[in-house]
């Protein structure tokens, strides 16, 4: 069984990818078009600049497209977004409602520097010169 779903690793990367990149992607469209729930923060640059960092990194690591830059700055927006908005509310992540920012946060950094994989379209342009 583990040896199967060894060979199922650059496929599971690459459905992990672009789920958390979409839904990255979604707290930005909240930011910055008032969607999904969400309020428009165009007027705090704060949040316009979580925003387009959030929707555009979103976008980009779930096509996988220059996912090495985009995670690396999604990854540092989340550590500051964590240290800023949750870590003043206690040390543990569970306690302060801080657990996603962390979570974006490892695994952005973990895209930084692992790359996109072989499903994505960095991949196919790398290919293509």
């Amino acid at each position: 069984m583990v040896n199967r779903l060894g060979k199922l690793t650059d496929f599971v990367f690459f459905l992990a990818r672009v789920v958390i990149g979409f839904l990255y992607a979604c707290h930005g469209a909240q930011k910055l078009f008032g969607v999904l729930g969400g309020t428009r923060e165009l007027h705090d640059p704060m949040g316009l600049i979580a925003g387009i960092v959030e929707f555009g990194g979103g976008v980009l690591i779930a096509f996988g497209l220059f996912a090495r830059v985009a995670a690396f700055l999604a990854s540092g927006e989340m550590a500051v977004a964590y240290f800023k908005a949750h870590a003043p509310r206690g040390f543990w992540p569970i306690l302060n409602g801080g657990e996603k920012a962390v979570f974006y946060c490892f695994f952005f950094l973990f895209v930084a520097a692992q790359g996109a994989g072989p499903l994505s379209l960095d991949r196919l342009l790398r290919r293509k010169r």
